[in-house]
């Protein structure tokens, strides 16, 4: 894992022209830095999907395709890649941490709290304790889900009951890995985790 100065210099070229941490926000306030997830397990695979146009919103809004968490929810996640390897499985991340400026350019298109947070209050994104994810294989193919990434209807939500039986069992056995080290889901969303911990940590940057 890279020190401290060097996760801030990922940071920096992640947000782009975002702002740093606002240093009057003292409540919840952890020195936890912002780490590559790259640098803290190799195997775990990735697919950033807003540093590309391949979105919801149909545009490219991560100036850089680097993964960031904070420390120990990036070591959370390591575990998981662990667990999941010894059954010849992995992870695909598709989101990390999230800018605000970016959270709220999503709000805007879907104003809609079941799938969006409100920026006003900020999300676990933007803490930097929520990850997207899905299961791959050992050769890094994606698992059948019930949905694809960032899909706004009931078909995502974790209890839906219409997905074939694959699809239910690989989204179980994601959310069953990802529980296991101190993670949990969301309703709306089977794709979606939060470190347990996450209000411990304020929202980076403006």
């Amino acid at each position: 894992m890279r020190g401290f100065s060097a996760a801030v210099l990922v940071a920096a070229l992640f947000v782009g022209g975002c702002a740093g941490p606002d240093e009057s926000a003292t409540s919840r306030v952890s020195d936890e830095p912002l780490v590559p997830v790259a640098d803290v397990h190799p195997g775990i695979r990735f697919d950033i999907r807003y540093a590309t146009a391949d979105n919801f919103t149909g545009e490219r809004l991560y100036a850089s395709d680097a993964c960031l968490l904070r420390a120990s929810v990036a070591d959370r996640l390591a575990r998981v890649q662990d667990r999941l390897a010894a059954e010849g499985l992995g992870l695909l991340v598709f989101d990390g941490y999230r800018p605000l400026s970016v959270q709220r350019k999503m709000w805007e298109l879907v104003p809609d709290p079941r799938y969006v947070a409100p920026p006003d209050r900020g999300s676990r994104h933007n803490r930097g304790a929520a990850v997207d994810v899905t299961l791959v294989d050992a050769a890094g193919r994606r698992l059948e889900m019930p949905t694809d990434h960032d899909d706004f209807t009931e078909a995502a939500h974790r209890d839906y009951a219409g997905a074939t039986p694959t699809a239910t069992a690989n989204r179980d056995k994601l959310r069953a890995a990802m529980e296991a080290e101190g993670f949990e889901g969301i309703g709306t969303e089977w794709w979606h985790f939060d470190a347990v911990n996450w209000r411990e940590y304020d929202v980076v940057g403006k």
